[in-house]
């Protein structure tokens, strides 16, 4: 398989296009131009609202005039990410895929399947002329992945359907009807910079090669996140030699994924060094065989590093204390027995960054249940502020709950099974939607997500399941025709 044999070819067509413009999360402002452009060009109705969401309409096929209009949706920013030793540049270079067997893949960052892949699905509808459809209405929201500031801010009358189909699922065969709700908790320790004692001597040590992963799809597969294994090595030797002192910690990058890579630097007395960096030998191995099946090529570092000024010892000490007893991972599984086990709530330890009077920390929390969320959020601001930094949590955003009767649904099923001969999966998820905001602006509206399979995304392991776009675009059109 190449890159020119890909089907449907109308959709991977787009999908090329659209991986030349770069559209990095809040930063979307060349899509939002092109999204205008083509909509105008193709002369269709195209507006954008003052947030930056595009919306073209495209009218009904003859015969189709009075079926109720479809909203379909999906966000044009992309989660940027890029192995350590690559050498990229979001805002200008066009990202390079290439065709592995059935996958499609990126040269060493993050592919934009996470959603260009909906945006492409849209504008080959929009472009098409053999389809039968009712009237359409095409939107492209901006800034899903950092907080979903396009869908908050869109205003209530921007759309004007009956049904909403989301384009921003990532399994294909299954089809989401509910998802939870999220906020962001924010940490701050501030301090001094001081000499390290007499006679220290420093090292660096780093970490990368995890799996990573989305932080609300990928929180129930137990894979390893790089800041609390760091801080694990760091609380152990911190509690075990006198005289530890931390320079450095950095890891991360998104509040909603889980960080693969990591790196600190330390000053530790010159007779404990050998130890320390056996330590690390020991640790590095007890790890990898801890997470032998989600985690295969971690890559552990330690070397000696030029001497700098240290983080004043008490705030050290409470920092690393704090990542020893922050929660992160599952905290609850759904109850709801129609959910089928899914995780309710959960926290990622998403960023830290130290800089030379403070050390940042981002984490993200989910819920399908908010009470939940506001204690899972009040659990992490707790650890913190225990530990003496400042914390808070966002507003976040809302959970989008399952109707109880939606026609959209029973269509969505009955013309899967008919295409395809099996059931599809209906179920909630763990990620946030964007249905959760238009829930509560559009209370009428008929929504369901779903799309072809993505596996990995927001790392630069994502990749896109070739055949599966096949099969969401036949039964999207059957939905079209059948709603």
């Amino acid at each position: 398989m190449n890159k020119s044999t890909l089907k449907p070819a109308s959709v991977f067509e787009q999908f090329a296009k659209i991986n030349e413009i770069p559209r990095p999360s809040k930063r979307e402002e060349k899509m939002i131009e092109y999204l205008k452009n083509w909509g105008e060009s193709h002369g269709l109705e195209t507006k954008v609202d003052e947030t930056g969401n595009v919306l073209i309409r495209k009218p009904a096929t003859k015969g189709y005039e009075n079926k109720k209009t479809v909203v379909l949706q999906s966000h044009m920013d992309m989660v940027c990410d890029k192995l350590v030793d690559v050498d990229f540049d979001f805002d200008k270079d066009a990202i390079q895929t290439y065709v592995d067997g059935d996958w499609l893949k990126a040269k060493g960052t993050t592919l934009g399947a996470d959603d260009g892949i909906g945006c492409a699905i849209e504008l080959a509808i929009l472009e098409a002329q053999d389809i039968e459809h009712g009237p359409l209405e095409c939107v492209f929201t901006r800034d899903e992945e950092t907080g979903l500031s396009g869908a908050e801010g869109m205003k209530s009358g921007f759309m004007t359907g009956d049904y909403l189909i989301n384009l921003d699922s990532e399994d294909e065969g299954e089809m989401f009807v509910s998802c939870a709700g999220g906020r962001n908790t924010q940490a701050k320790f501030t301090f001094k910079r001081e000499d390290a004692p007499a006679g220290s001597f420093f090292l660096r040590a780093q970490l990368k090669g995890l799996t990573g992963g989305h932080s609300g799809d990928d929180i129930n597969k137990k894979r390893a996140n790089a800041i609390k294994l760091l801080g694990r090595f760091l609380f152990q030797t911190m509690n075990r030699y006198e005289g530890v002192r931390l320079a450095q910690f950095h890891s991360g990058k998104l509040h909603n994924a889980i960080p693969r890579d990591g790196m600190f630097v330390i000053a530790v007395p010159h007779d404990v060094k050998e130890n320390v960096k056996a330590d690390w030998n020991v640790f590095s191995a007890q790890v990898e065989d801890e997470f032998h099946v989600t985690d295969t090529q971690m890559v552990w570092s330690m070397e000696s590093t030029e001497a700098e000024p240290v983080i004043e010892a008490q705030v050290a000490r409470n920092f690393v204390w704090a990542l020893q007893a922050v929660d992160n991972g599952i905290y609850a599984i759904c109850q709801d027995p129609e959910l089928n086990g899914m995780v309710e709530t959960s926290s990622n330890i998403a960023a830290i960054h130290s800089a030379e009077t403070e050390i940042t920390i981002l984490s993200s929390q989910r819920s399908n249940v908010m009470s939940n969320l506001d204690n899972m959020c009040a659990t992490i601001v707790a650890t913190f502020q225990l530990a003496g930094a400042e914390a808070h949590s966002s507003d976040g955003y809302p959970a989008w709950k399952m109707r109880a009767e939606s026609k959209l649904r029973d269509t969505v099923v009955e013309t899967y099974k008919e295409l395809f001969g099996k059931e599809p999966v209906v179920r909630g998820i763990h990620a946030g939607l964007e249905c959760g905001l238009f829930s509560e602006r559009y209370p009428n509206i008929d929504m369901i997500s779903f799309g072809p399979t993505l596996r990995d995304v927001h790392t630069p392991d994502e990749r896109l399941y070739i055949p599966t776009v096949q099969m969401v675009w036949d039964h999207l059109l059957l939905v079209l025709k059948r709603i």
